[in-house]
């Protein structure tokens, strides 16, 4: 085949791969999680300006987002062992339902008027706990369903819907905020969930958990002993925890800068925070095409890179349009880490223990919350953007400092 033909061909193989064809599974378990992105946006942007407002604190704003982290860092190694011993179809469903509750009790009492910061809280916490069961649940369904030589595909594709999520959601809650208030945010959660739940319910992949499973402790110390005898693994794992301490944080900021700093009314911010979800979504549909395994660890480690230099570009600017900018390029960077995060853990893990070592992953996001303790308390002593660049920069200076413990990925 002469080198003009074969350039075609390698595209269409590529756009072939991005429609996964012949995995209608796979787009329901997509469609579950975009809904769960999307609302997870709408309502962390919603409530971040809500508590700000009758708060003024920008420690509290970022113990919302901290709260939706924490029940990973306690519960995701257990919530890992767990998976890999349920039927995961029934599981997803149930998590569906609670969340659908949870927004829908939220919206009862905003519009009753009885809404307090504590109900937020809780919701946060409920939420956050549905969201542990993420990687060992719904993304170890989509690997088994596409297979391990797609799997690098479907996470683009997801992690584009995520990212796609970012564009929305925030947008969307800024103006139901803006217009009809805090209660039309959590009313249309609840009608998203409902779509989430149909498609959960077509769901036809089926597991079985596998004959003399062992005790849910006995699993996670399985787990732990492979990641601490594979480089890989451990390395991976190491520059993740680095993201989620001095990097995911900052997003709990961008309501808070997006007000003192630059200005901006609920609507703005909610523009302002869906800069970061086009830079995203952009960036993981070029992936999804072009990425081919040989990349995978430099696009997780750039990734990861640019999110951190473009998060302090963020904070220092106060230019609403290249504030604007840099949050788009953050995203760029963070769908490549995202996107290769779950696909490296995934890939090395043995297929028998990818729900417990998706969980440790879920453990390493877990840890996110000290980086929001940290980060809320430094805003409010020194200012929310000067904190936002301490943590970029720290970021950065960590991820050089852990070299060799990444470098064998």
């Amino acid at each position: 085949m002469s080198t003009a033909n074969a350039q075609p061909d390698r595209r269409a193989a590529a756009w072939r791969r991005l429609g996964l064809t012949g995995c209608p599974d796979f787009w329901r378990l997509w469609s579950v999680g975009l809904v769960v992105f999307v609302v997870r946006w709408l309502e962390t942007v919603a409530i971040g300006v809500v508590v700000y407002q009758r708060t003024g604190s920008a420690f509290l704003v970022a113990m919302m987002t901290m709260l939706r982290l924490l029940p990973m860092g306690l519960f995701g190694a257990f919530l890992g062992a767990w998976a890999d011993r349920i039927e995961r179809r029934t599981t997803l469903i149930a998590v569906v339902l609670m969340l659908g509750a949870t927004s829908g009790i939220l919206a009862v009492l905003a519009h009753a008027g009885r809404l307090e910061v504590w109900h937020l809280a809780l919701a946060s916490l409920v939420n956050g706990l549905a969201w542990a069961t993420d990687n060992p649940v719904r993304r170890v369904m989509i690997g088994e369903v596409v297979g391990a030589d797609q799997m690098g595909t479907a996470m683009s594709i997801d992690v584009g819907a995520n990212n796609a999520s970012r564009m929305v959601g925030p947008t969307v809650g800024g103006l139901l905020l803006a217009g009809i208030g805090i209660d039309g945010a959590f009313a249309l959660s609840v009608l998203l969930y409902l779509g989430a739940l149909v498609a959960a319910l077509r769901v036809r992949y089926r597991n079985t958990a596998p004959a003399g499973a062992g005790s849910v402790l006995a699993r996670i110390a399985e787990g732990l002993t492979l990641v601490r005898g594979d480089r890989r693994l451990s390395g991976t794992l190491v520059v993740t925890v680095v993201y989620n301490v001095f990097g995911w944080p900052f997003t709990a900021m961008v309501p808070v800068i997006g007000q003192d700093r630059l200005g901006l009314g609920p609507s703005g911010i909610g523009i302002l925070a869906s800069m970061d979800g086009i830079g995203a979504f952009c960036g993981a549909m070029l992936l999804a095409v072009f990425l081919t395994p040989a990349w995978y660890a430099r696009t997780y480690l750039g990734g990861v890179t640019l999110y951190m230099i473009m998060l302090t570009v963020f904070a220092l600017i106060p230019i609403p349009a290249v504030a604007a900018a840099a949050l788009m390029l953050t995203g760029f960077g963070g769908a490549g880490f995202s996107i290769m995060q779950a696909t490296l853990v995934y890939l090395s893990a043995p297929p028998d223990m990818r729900g417990r070592i998706l969980g440790v992953l879920s453990v390493c996001i877990g840890v996110g919350p000290v980086g929001f303790v940290g980060l809320g308390l430094l805003a409010d002593a020194i200012g929310a953007h000067w904190a936002t660049a301490a943590m970029g920069l720290t970021g950065l200076l960590v991820l050089a400092l852990t070299r060799p413990l990444w470098r064998a990925i």
